[in-house]
């Protein structure tokens, strides 16, 4: 009888839940829009986990987002008007002030107690408004090591989907095969695995290295919950910072909005500008590179490396976030 060879199958890491696969979301801060989008006197409406959600400016400025559907007969909100620092609900208009309730019907009837928009923690930072899945915050959006007075801006959104969830993506950041084989970027002194700092929604780690020009760079990265990279560094002996912060419309999607600060000088503008337009270029062409990759992968963690350490830890950091979708009942 002729021998049959086994083929070795090699184990395979454990599996990560999907956005949205359990009924639940990763609890992160998602952006929403740019800031200069949301105008006052204006309700804007997005698709959010799944569902719906208008977003608005209160009588401060604030921003404010709200589940969409009004309870009264599921009108979306979006139609609807300011009148007086209220969302007027386009179908009987009911108001709704910017913290979800109704405070006034319009044929007289007392207001329901029940009648209560599903109202997010929202922050503005990056030149985005962010949305948290969630009741409340469990960790703040990082900031720059450098005054947020001396800073100069360029922010934008990418005009194309991915069609992965933001954490798929986010994984690029500990992978080092990835960041030396796709972006081209080589550390001067090794895979930095030792040198990653981990909380419970954060990871980081800094390295110098350079870019496969041979451009010397310094930078601290990171991500922050499931839907942030954050890095700051220099770039060539110049000091600049970026976010890319992704929405997440609905399972198996994201929004990347890009953000490049660097330090003004104001005895010399243009070349101040030239030096944003070049790094929010730089970064661009980045994400660029993962384009093709992303959109053709059925990305799972499979059979790993020992440069993959960092990934794989990543992995159980990602397996522990807490997961919840307090606005379901809401949204959808």
């Amino acid at each position: 009888m002729q021998a049959v060879a086994k083929s070795a199958i090699q184990p395979r890491s454990a599996a990560l839940l999907r956005e949205g696969e359990d009924g639940l979301f990763t609890q992160s801060w998602f952006p929403l829009c740019l800031s200069a989008d949301l105008k006052a006197g204006e309700v804007r409406g997005f698709d959010f986990l799944g569902g719906r959600v208008v977003a608005l400016r209160d009588a401060d400025g604030a921003a404010r987002v709200l589940s969409a559907y009004c309870p009264h007969m599921g009108a979306d909100l979006c139609t609807g008007e300011m009148i007086d620092g209220t969302v007027r609900c386009p179908f009987h208009f009911w108001r709704y002030g910017p913290d979800g309730r109704c405070v006034a019907t319009e044929s007289g009837d007392p207001v329901p107690p029940t009648a209560k928009l599903f109202a997010f923690p929202t922050a503005e930072k990056y030149g985005c408004v962010f949305v948290f899945n969630g009741t409340e915050p469990l960790f703040d959006l990082p900031d720059f090591p450098k005054p947020p007075e001396g800073l100069v801006w360029k922010v934008g959104e990418w005009d194309v989907e991915m069609p992965v969830d933001p954490w798929v993506i986010c994984c690029n950041t500990p992978d080092m095969q990835h960041i030396q084989v796709v972006h081209g970027i080589s550390f001067d002194e090794g895979e930095p695995h030792r040198d990653v700092e981990w909380t419970t929604h954060s990871m980081n780690y800094r390295f110098q290295g350079r870019l496969r020009d041979g451009t010397p760079i310094g930078f601290a990265v990171g991500i922050y919950g499931t839907s942030i990279y954050w890095q700051h560094g220099e770039f060539d002996g110049r000091w600049f910072g970026f976010v890319a912060p992704m929405g997440l419309p609905r399972p198996g999607r994201s929004r990347l909005f890009f953000a490049v600060a660097v330090e003004d000088d104001p005895a010399d503008p243009e070349g101040t500008r030239a030096f944003l337009d070049a790094m929010y270029d730089l970064e661009v062409g980045i994400a660029t590179e993962d384009l093709p990759i992303v959109r053709r992968a059925r990305f799972k963690p499979g059979t790993l490396t020992r440069s993959d350490r960092t990934l794989a830890r990543f992995f159980d950091y990602l397996r522990a976030h807490p997961r919840a979708h307090p606005s379901a009942s809401h949204i959808s």
